[in-house]
């Protein structure tokens, strides 16, 4: 059995300039991603699939295998996560690895913890899914959410739910961006979230999104405050 973390990790970040590799409380953002797949010791292989030899160089630093350096016409800003893993697997396969499992670990994922891995990674083992993924509750009922119109007033998307009590509304979920495991022997038709996916739920203080600068504070901050609870 052959479990393979694979890392996207692309050069050409537009909003936070080589933000997969940006410094983060002394380490480059990607260390974490890294780190915590060779925590949770389930992978036979932790690849770093990227276009820029910086970022494979940090990589290889802290231990992951960069066996390519991936071509321009899949780093561009339209090319999808899928077609990066698809290459990656097409090109482990190519060289005799027979997968089972296939997890994709984003790089910016500082709070990544190697006991969601876990869970994620026998959850799925121990059941007939195709996928297990990190998820996290969403913070105000979705049903009461609305939209702001043309000329700047609201629309209740389901405006039936108005007068209800937030706590009479069924909860909703996220998908986390943290980690997304395959189980490469079963075949689905399946959607990632679908009826074939597990979703691993992470509380939402271990959740944030980094795509602008701001975003990038925060989670410092953030990280910042949670390293002082656990040591307290």
């Amino acid at each position: 059995m052959k479990c393979v973390a694979i890392i996207p990790a692309r050069g050409g970040s537009k909003r936070i300039p080589h933000k997969n590799i940006k410094e983060f409380h002394g380490k480059p953002l990607i260390a974490y991603s890294i780190e915590a797949a060779f925590a949770s010791g389930l992978f036979d292989e932790i690849i770093v699939s990227t276009d820029d030899e910086k970022i494979a160089e940090i990589a290889q630093e802290y231990g992951a295998n960069v066996p390519f350096i991936r071509p321009k016409e899949l780093s561009d800003d339209f090319t999808s996560s899928g077609a990066v893993i698809n290459h990656a697997i097409e090109y482990l396969q190519h060289n005799g690895y027979v997968l089972s499992y296939v997890c994709t670990l984003y790089a910016t994922a500082p709070f990544l913890e190697a006991k969601y891995l876990k869970e994620g990674f026998e959850k799925l083992k121990e059941s007939d899914a195709k996928y297990s993924f990190s998820a996290t509750s969403m913070p105000f009922p979705i049903q009461r959410t609305f939209k702001i119109t043309e000329d700047g007033r609201c629309e209740m998307f389901w405006r039936e739910n108005f007068s209800k009590r937030s706590q009479d509304l069924e909860k909703a979920y996220q998908d986390a961006g943290q980690f997304y495991f395959n189980k490469m022997t079963k075949n689905s038709h399946e959607i990632m979230f679908g009826n074939d996916s597990i979703p691993i739920v992470l509380p939402r203080y271990l959740v944030q999104d980094i795509d602008e600068i701001e975003d990038f504070e925060q989670a410092e901050l953030l990280y910042e405050v949670i390293k002082k609870r656990c040591k307290s």
